[in-house]
């Protein structure tokens, strides 16, 4: 099956547990689809290059992934 890195940011609002739940949601789905998880990095709270819809931080999350496509997809 093919790897991925995949980093995936979640807004500043939400708090590190509700950042950490995401990450589970996506792995869940993952691994519902045939795929796994290899590694998982929570990198905290970081300011943003630039503003997305007004928000200067974002939660960074980097996810190791080894799934097939279809899994990616969903």
């Amino acid at each position: 099956m093919p790897y991925y890195e995949c980093v995936f940011i979640a807004r500043q609002d939400i708090s590190g547990a509700q950042a950490d739940a995401l990450a589970d949601h996506f792995t869940k789905v993952i691994s519902d689809n045939g795929g796994a998880v290899a590694k998982r990095e929570y990198w905290g709270l970081r300011n943003l290059s630039y503003r997305i819809k007004k928000n200067r931080k974002a939660h960074y999350t980097l996810m190791n992934i080894d799934a097939p496509h279809a899994a990616i997809a969903e």
